[in-house]
């Protein structure tokens, strides 16, 4: 396959804005491949890394479909020194043993950025890194996505590590998919010494074990040994057990036997501190207005805000300029546009009408206490995230004219600032249209 055409896959297995911002920019070297190992060069380090970790496996998939391999995925940047092909394939070999627990090094405790949106939870964490198996355990993290989940997960693992314990950190899915092969290939008891002799088992969204009735039986008698042995079991997911369908209710039982602390949206002066660590850490130099104007135009996830500052970084050292206000105002506005594109008012009205239990219709009759407040959230949600006007939105709930839309944004801004409930469901709400969550 050529460069071209690889692009021309993926650009229809990911969004136009991801193609246009990260995958067009990488070129493959197939002089440099084989059927095991598929090399592609991108400008600089801060967008092979976030190549490889977001698009990897699409681009993994697409050999297999076209070719029929499925080769070790190697993203580097131009000019680097190359790595034999005999080195890349043994870092692959290594990162799929059962003894072998991949962490990314730079998620540690000191770089986790704290504020009251995650408090509890980065409290709660160290707690148990340092006294693992015996505070809080099991440890259940939830949240949205994106919010720092994963990094107080690893941070746990590799502080373990430092202290020489086994730690094994998965996905629900590659625990589901390594006792799918150890059943199939009868190799039960080398997946239960691995699962059930380690000293901390980090298992990240566990919300992905719905409805899988086999794995759920394994991952019970798997947390009932850990749990016995006194051995520490941490797990994310993106909401409380009590939530998530399709979770047999002994799981539900004992996810809830230690403490459960959540992940909020972070406000807007922890997303500030958390732009200038990112920023700090991979060597861009931004200036407080381009620092705010992201804070205060992405507020969906820490991951969504990382691969603006990857984006960023990208675009004004190939164009050579300055990270300047104007330039990251350009380069974003087609970004910006699109999140309120893809929101329809009809969306809000659904949503939010569900998550508070209401029908659609009481919001143009009734004047109840929940159908005011949802009828004033939706107006809210409709003027942040989509571009309908005030009369656009009178219009849709049945209210006289724009003036009285006008009085609910003004009196849910006085909410926000007073009522921290109020506040929390809002953004709570925002974060799923923002993240496609619903």
């Amino acid at each position: 396959m050529t460069t071209k055409e690889i692009l021309l896959l993926l650009k229809k297995e990911v969004t136009n804005s991801d193609y246009e911002k990260f995958i067009k920019q990488i070129v493959y070297k197939k002089i440099s491949s084989s059927d095991d190992l598929a090399v592609f060069e991108v400008p600089n380090k801060f967008l092979a890394s976030f190549i490889k970790t977001k698009f990897s496996k699409i681009i993994k998939e697409i050999f297999k479909t076209v070719k029929g391999t499925k080769p070790t995925i190697e993203i580097k940047v131009t000019g680097e020194k190359r790595r034999t092909k005999k080195e890349i394939l043994k870092d692959s070999s290594l990162s799929q043993t059962d003894n072998t627990t991949l962490l990314n090094p730079s998620f540690t405790f000191e770089s986790f950025i704290v504020g009251s949106s995650n408090q509890m939870a980065y409290t709660a964490s160290k707690a148990v890194a340092q006294k693992s198996g015996i505070l809080y355990n099991p440890l259940f993290i939830y949240g949205g996505t994106g919010l720092g989940k994963t990094h107080l997960l690893q941070a746990i693992g590799n502080n373990a590590i430092e202290n020489n314990k086994t730690v094994i950190y998965v996905t629900s899915e590659q625990f589901m998919n390594a006792f799918t092969f150890s059943l199939k290939n009868k190799n039960m008891e080398h997946f239960r010494n691995t699962y059930r002799k380690c000293d901390i088992l980090l298992i990240d969204d566990i919300q992905f074990l719905s409805g899988k009735e086999g794995t759920q039986e394994e991952f019970f008698h798997t947390f009932n040994e850990l749990h016995t042995a006194k051995k520490q079991i941490v797990m994310t997911a993106d909401k409380l057990p009590s939530q998530i369908a399709g979770l047999e209710e002994r799981l539900q039982s004992r996810f809830e036997w230690g403490l459960m602390a959540d992940i909020k949206i972070p406000e807007l002066e922890t997303k500030i501190a958390i732009i200038e660590k990112k920023s700090e850490v991979n060597g861009i130099i931004l200036n407080k207005d381009v620092i705010n104007f992201i804070a205060t135009n992405f507020d969906n996830s820490i991951r969504a805000i990382e691969g603006v500052l990857i984006q960023i970084r990208a675009t004004a050292d190939l164009l050579g300029q300055e990270i300047n206000l104007e330039l990251v105002q350009n380069l974003l506005k087609e970004q910006i546009k699109e999140i309120k594109d893809n929101i329809k008012l009809s969306d809000i009205i659904n949503v939010v009408s569900r998550e508070l239990n209401i029908k659609p219709s009481d919001l143009k009759i009734k004047r109840t206490a929940s159908a005011v407040t949802a009828r004033r959230i939706v107006i809210y949600l409709s003027r942040e995230l989509t571009h309908n006007s005030m009369p656009d939105i009178a219009k849709n709930l049945g209210m006289k004219d724009h003036s009285a839309v006008s009085k609910n944004i003004s009196k849910a801004n006085e909410l926000i600032e007073k009522d921290e409930n109020f506040k929390l469901l809002l953004e709570n709400l925002k974060n799923k249209f923002i993240n496609k969550d619903y």
